[in-house]
């Protein structure tokens, strides 16, 4: 068989011996089935001439000569440092064209050069969601209530290397400026966004990953908080040269289309003023989230219709391209028993396509000409998720499930030291034993943290988004900033 140039050298790489414990996660015991469970080829343990253990591969395992690709999806599942010592480059599951078929492993382009390790904006926001649509993946979008959580998701986006979502609600906005202030004209709300944005920009660059900053549902009647958002992103952009948060999201899904487009285009116009993207609500998300509730939703309007959706591209896009649309197909906030939720992800591959035959000649090569969001992420089937990432979704909503790993977090550990938790003194190990060091706060937060972590890593690997950055982007030292932080 004549092999490629490029599939040589791969191969020489592969057969390189390297330390075992350079391939095995610390969460993972050092044996040939945690290896093996890597998905990237045969592995054994031999002794080197200097006695170290080391592991061989055969490396025709894993390289398919005829399209270069990897032939098994587990390879995702190896941590980044893992992938990098292979000299593979950056690997990720792609979602199948039309978003039919089983994911493949495929080479993931190079991030854009105006994508950075910190708070995107503006243009290098637009690349960076067009890169998630070209090599089919879509970023988790985590919403958060405080800077546990925040850094709980930094840490999930660097240990996947991969960009992320940070989003905050009204609710949570003013959770997080602390539920004691007077919330009056939405003011904690505002302080509290206004605080939990100048957190991500002050850590998101040291984590190196991409970071894009953003705010969830927003009713009509919360548009007094979004307005408040936009004055300091304005102010922002005065001092800095861009908005404080990347985006925002105007849900007026409950309102009369027309009235939904009409206050959705204002906003776009001023948005894009200072580089800020848009996201709107077309058709409504059922179940409930943040005090709002859509549990008794009629059932049609869970369902977006192509030419809904084409009004939206029609009435935003001679404004601006930096808007994405987070159209209903079935979408239910929450998490319910399996046969509750009926999403039907080719609704959006049908809007796809009923505006790309619009579009006619103008039309995009890829046929997907909208950037769709899904919402009601939490509990979603994965099959249905890849599947909507093959039509253009390039960005999916999570709360449910990260709000249960972080309780679950401090559960197990409430549960795990019971017996030091009954008290400031006195334990299994006597009377007089203090308990400090189990009931100091940071405990069971980083229990909480960790549990979160783990259930992100999950995340990133339904939504097809691991090692997106390919080891690119390096954390930068205190006193590097872009954005005006930190001072």
């Amino acid at each position: 068989m004549m092999l490629s140039s490029k599939s040589l050298a791969l191969a020489a790489v592969l057969l390189v011996s390297y330390d075992v414990d350079a391939f095995v996660s610390p969460q993972q015991s050092r044996t040939s089935t945690a290896l093996s469970g890597y998905g990237i080829g045969s592995w054994n343990k031999s002794s080197s001439s200097g006695g170290a253990a080391v592991a061989t591969r055969n490396p025709w395992d894993d390289v398919n000569e005829t399209n270069k690709v990897a032939k098994t999806d587990a390879f995702t599942k190896a941590p980044a440092a893992v992938k990098k010592s292979y000299g593979l480059g950056s690997w990720s599951k792609t979602a199948s064209p039309g978003g039919s078929g089983p994911a493949t492993s495929t080479k993931m382009t190079p991030l854009p050069a105006s994508v950075h390790a910190g708070v995107v904006t503006g243009q290098a926001q637009v690349d960076l969601l067009n890169h998630a649509k070209e090599n089919g993946y879509a970023i988790p979008a985590v919403n958060c209530v405080s800077s546990s959580g925040i850094n709980a998701c930094l840490e999930a986006a660097a240990r996947n290397d991969s960009p992320v979502i940070i989003q905050f609600s009204s609710g949570g906005s003013q959770f997080y400026a602390g539920k004691g202030l007077d919330n009056t004209d939405f003011a904690a709300a505002i302080d509290g966004a206004i605080s939990g944005a100048f957190h991500v920009r002050t850590l998101a660059k040291r984590y190196g990953v991409p970071v894009i900053l953003h705010t969830d549902h927003c009713a009509k009647k919360l548009l007094p908080w979004i307005d408040g958002l936009l004055e300091a992103s304005e102010n922002y952009y005065q001092m800095n040269g861009e908005p404080l948060f990347s985006s925002h999201m105007i849900d007026l899904s409950e309102e009369p289309i027309e009235e939904n487009l009409e206050i959705c285009k204002d906003y776009l116009a001023r948005f894009s003023k200072v580089g800020m993207l848009l996201e709107m609500e077309l058709g409504i998300t059922g179940g409930e989230e943040d005090g709002v509730n859509n549990e008794d939703v009629a059932l049609e309007d869970l369902y977006s219709k192509p030419e809904e959706i084409n009004q939206v591209y029609e009435a935003l896009s001679p404004i601006s391209h930096m808007y994405t649309v987070a159209a209903a197909f079935g979408n239910v906030h929450g998490v319910y028993s399996p046969g509750n939720v009926k999403l039907e992800p080719k609704i959006l591959s049908r809007a796809q396509a009923y505006i790309s035959e619009k579009l006619g000649n103008s039309a995009p090569a890829d046929g997907k000409p909208v950037n769709f969001v899904f919402h009601g992420g939490s509990g979603s089937d994965v099959t249905d998720i890849q599947e909507a990432i093959g039509y253009g979704v390039i960005k999916m909503n999570i709360d449910t499930d990260t709000q249960w790993s972080y309780w679950n977090g401090i559960n197990q550990y409430s549960k795990k030291n019971y017996d030091y938790l009954q008290g400031q003194i006195g334990n299994p190990e006597g009377p007089e034993k203090p308990n400090k060091k189990y009931y100091d706060p940071r405990e069971c937060m980083r229990a909480a943290e960790a549990e979160t972590v783990d259930r992100l890593d999950q995340c990133f690997s339904d939504l097809l988004c691991t090692n997106v950055c390919g080891g690119s982007l390096s954390p930068s030292p205190r006193g590097k900033s872009i954005g005006g932080l930190p001072v």
